[in-house]
C-alpha cells in the first residue's frame, strides 16, 4: 500500500527547502522573519523556564536542584501558553512577507501548537507509571546520568532533587486518581513490574542494612568521591546531607507510591488495548495520526503491517537458500533465536564483549560517514549497558542525546539483562539504529543545527525520528555493511520487527487482540528470542501508537528517496538528500514531503535554466 500523507494542515505553495536561498525573493522581508525569529526566542526561553529537567538535559543548571511539575494545573497553564502563542503567530506576522526558512518554521510551529492543543485533551490517556518510563525509574535514571557534579553547588542541587521525590511523587499519585476514576487503569501485569523496580530502588544502603550500597546512594558518593578541591569534611557534610534525604524523602516517597499501586492492582483488569477506556477508539484513532502524521486508520496500519511481514518473509527465504539451510522458515528462526553462536555468553565478559562490538561497529561506519553525508554532528557517542536497577523493565535498546555544551556526549544504551535477548545477528543493525547513522547522528545534528530556531532543533515527531532510525539500518547495506548473512539476516529480523509492530499494536488496540495472542504473533513470524516478544508486547501495550511509526517513516523516507531518484537521475544527489532531510530539524511527514518536492523542483529549474 502506498503511503499517503495528511493533509490536515493547509501548506500553501510556497519555496520551503531550507537550502534554498532565502534573500532576494519575490515579496521577502528579511525584517518581518527577524520579527519571527525573536518571538520564536522567547518562546523557546518561556519553555524552558518552566521545564528545569528539559534545562538539565541540554546541560544548563538555571534551575538545577529543581524538578518539573507534572500538575495538571501546570498542564492547563501550559495549554493556555500555546493557545496564546498560536494567536500572536497567525494575527502580528504576515506569513507572506517571510522568507523560505522562515516559512516553514511559521509553518512548524503552528503544526507543534496545533498538535499540543489537540493532545490536551487526551492528557490523562497514558500510563504516566508503567514498565517502560515511569516516574518510579526515570527521576532515579535522570539523577545517575543527566545531573553531573562539578562543585559543590552541584553538589546541593542533586540533594535538593532528591529532597524533591516527596513533592513528585505526591503529584504523580494525584494524577494517577485522577485516572483511576476516569478508568484509565494500567493492566494487571503491569503492576508487578512497577513494584519490582520500586523495590529495587529500595536495596542496599542507606535504605537497608546491606554490603551494597543503593543505585543511587552509590551515584552521589561516587561522584562526590570525584570532586576536587573540597575538604573531606565538608565532603563528609555532604555525603550526610544527601543520606538523609534519601531516608526522609526517597525512601517515603517510594512506600506512598508501592502502597498506592498496591490498591491500585485491585482494581486493574488483563483487559490490555486502548478500546477499553471511555472513547477508546476515537483515543486510539488520534493517537495514530499524532505519531505518524498521516491519516491512517488503525485497519488500514494493520493491512500495511501484514504486506510487509510478507515481504520480508520472501526476503528472508532468500537467506535461507544462501547459506542452504534445510527446513521451513519457521524453523530457521527457531534456529536463528536459539544456536548458542549467535549468542555471547551470560557473564560479566559476555556482556563487555557486546559493548566491545557494539563500539567497534559504530566506529566502522564513522570511518565511512563522508560517502553517505555532507554535515556530521560534533558530539561524540558512547555506548553503555542500562544500569542495573531498570534493566528488568527498560527496552531493548534506546537513546539520550548530549548536552548542548559538549559536557555530556549522546548515549547508546544496550539491554544487557539477558544476553539470550541480545543476539549478535541483530548487533550491527541495532548500532545503526541507536547510534550511528540513526539517532545520534540525526538528533545531534538538528542540535547543533545553525539558522533555524530553537524549537525546531529539539521538536520531536515520532515517525521522522525513529522512521530515520529504521532508515539508518537498511541505507548501510548499500554500502557494503552486513557482509556476513547472518548480518543481513538481523537487519532484516530488526526491520520485520517493525512491521510486525503495525499488525500487532493495532490487533491490541482497535482489534480487541489478547496480550497473548500479540505475543503468538511475534514469536510466529519473527526470530526474535521469547523474551523479546513479551518485552516488546508489553511495551506496546503501555504506549498506544508509539511503535507504528518506525515502519510508517521508513516507508515515506525511502519513497521520497526513490521518487526524487526518478524526478532528477543523475542530478540526485543521496548526500544533498540527506542533508535536506536532517538540517532542517525533525518535522511532521506532510512537511517532509513538500521539502523534498521543493528540493526537486529547485534542482530541475536550475538544470534547464
Amino acid at each position: 500500500m502506498k503511503l499517503k500523507i495528511s493533509n490536515r494542515f493547509t501548506i500553501r505553495t510556497v519555496a520551503l527547502f531550507t537550502l534554498l536561498p532565502t534573500t532576494g525573493m519575490s515579496g521577502a522581508l528579511p525584517e518581518e522573519s527577524a520579527r519571527l525569529d525573536e518571538f520564536f526566542k522567547t518562546s523557546f526561553e518561556n519553555r524552558l523556564a518552566r521545564d528545569p529537567e528539559f534545562q538539565t538535559r541540554l546541560g544548563m543548571k538555571n534551575d538545577y536542584g529543581n524538578w518539573t511539575d507534572r500538575s495538571d494545573a501546570f498542564a492547563t497553564q501550559s495549554l493556555a501558553i500555546i493557545v496564546s502563542e498560536l494567536a500572536t503567530l497567525r494575527n502580528e506576522f504576515d506569513f507572506d512577507k517571510l522568507d523560505g526558512q522562515s516559512r516553514l518554521s511559521y509553518r512548524l510551529f503552528e503544526h507543534r501548537a496545533e498538535r499540543e492543543i489537540l493532545n490536551y485533551t487526551w492528557r490523562f490517556y497514558d500510563y504516566p507509571v508503567n514498565q517502560m518510563h515511569g516516574l518510579q525509574s526515570d527521576l532515579p535514571a535522570f539523577l545517575i546520568n543527566a545531573h553531573k557534579i562539578v562543585d559543590e553547588r552541584d553538589a546541593l542541587a542533586y540533594t535538593s532533587r532528591l529532597r524533591g521525590f516527596e513533592f513528585v511523587f505526591d503529584q504523580l499519585i494525584e494524577n494517577l486518581e485522577i485516572r483511576r476514576e476516569k478508568g484509565i487503569i494500567p493492566p494487571k501485569f503491569v503492576v508487578p513490574l512497577v513494584l519490582s523496580a520500586c523495590n529495587n530502588l529500595l536495596k542496599g544502603q542507606p535504605f537497608e542494612q546491606s554490603a551494597k550500597n543503593s543505585s543511587l546512594w552509590e551515584d552521589y558518593n561516587d561522584k562526590i568521591e570525584a570532586l576536587e578541591g573540597i575538604e573531606p569534611m565538608r565532603k563528609s557534610e555532604l555525603l550526610k546531607s544527601a543520606r538523609e534525604a534519601l531516608l526522609d524523602s526517597v525512601g517515603p516517597a517510594y512506600d506512598r507510591l508501592i502502597h498506592y499501586l498496591q490498591k491500585l492492582e485491585t482494581v486493574a483488569t488483563d483487559d490490555d488495548g486502548a478500546w477499553k477506556f471511555p472513547r477508546g477508539g476515537e483515543f486510539y484513532n488520534h493517537a495514530l495520526r499524532n505519531t505518524t502524521t498521516t491519516e491512517f486508520t488503525a485497519e488500514q496500519i494493520h493491512e500495511i503491517g501484514l504486506e510487509e511481514v510478507a515481504r520480508i518473509h520472501k526476503e528472508m527465504r532468500g537467506i535461507m537458500e544462501a547459506v542452504k539451510f534445510e527446513g521451513s522458515l519457521r524453523e530457521f528462526f527457531h534456529f536463528m533465536r536459539t544456536d548458542q553462536q549467535f549468542f555471547h555468553p551470560e557473564t560479566e565478559k559476555g556482556k563487555q564483549t557486546y559493548l566491545h562490538e557494539a563500539t567497534a561497529a559504530i566506529d566502522s561506519m564513522k570511518a565511512r560517514l563522508g560517502e553517505m553525508f555532507i554535515t556530521t554532528p560534533q558530539a561524540d557517542l558512547q555506548v553503555k549497558a542500562v544500569e542495573a536497577f531498570r534493566e528488568k523493565s527498560a527496552g531493548k535498546a534506546f537513546y539520550q542525546r548530549p548536552a548542548l555544551d559538549g559536557s555530556r556526549p549522546g548515549t547508546y544504551y544496550a539491554n544487557l539483562r539477558s544476553m539470550a535477548d541480545m543476539p549478535t545477528y541483530q548487533l550491527e543493525a541495532l548500532a545503526f539504529h541507536e547510534g550511528i547513522p540513526g539517532h545520534h547522528l540525526q538528533i545531534a545534528i538538528a542540535q547543533e543545527a545553525g539558522g533555524i530556531p530553537d524549537f525546531r532543533r529539539h521538536t520531536r515527531y515520532t515517525a521522522f525520528t525513529e522512521g530515520w532510525g529504521l532508515y539508518s539500518e537498511y541505507m548501510p547495506l548499500e554500502f557494503g555493511f552486513y557482509k556476513d548473512p547472518s548480518s543481513n539476516f538481523g537487519r532484516l529480523a530488526m526491520e520485520i520487527w517493525r512491521a510486525a509492530r503495525l499488525v500487532v499494536d493495532t490487533g491490541i488496540h482497535a482489534k480487541k487482540w489478547t496480550r497473548q495472542k500479540a505475543i503468538d504473533y511475534l514469536i510466529e513470524n519473527t526470530p526474535n528470542p521469547v523474551g523479546d516478544c513479551i518485552h516488546a508486547i508489553n511495551r506496546y501495550i503501555v504506549m498506544p501508537s508509539q511503535a507504528t511509526a518506525y515502519k510508517i517513516g521508513m516507508i515515506k523516507i525511502l519513497q521520497l528517496r526513490e521518487w526524487s531518484k526518478e524526478q532528477l537521475g543523475e542530478q540526485f544527489d543521496l548526500r544533498e538528500f540527506h542533508e535536506l532531510i536532517l538540517t532542517g530539524g525533525p518535522m511532521p511527514l506532510d512537511l517532509l514531503e513538500k521539502q523534498v518536492h521543493e528540493w526537486v523542483d529547485f534542482k530541475t529549474s536550475s538544470q534547464d535554466t
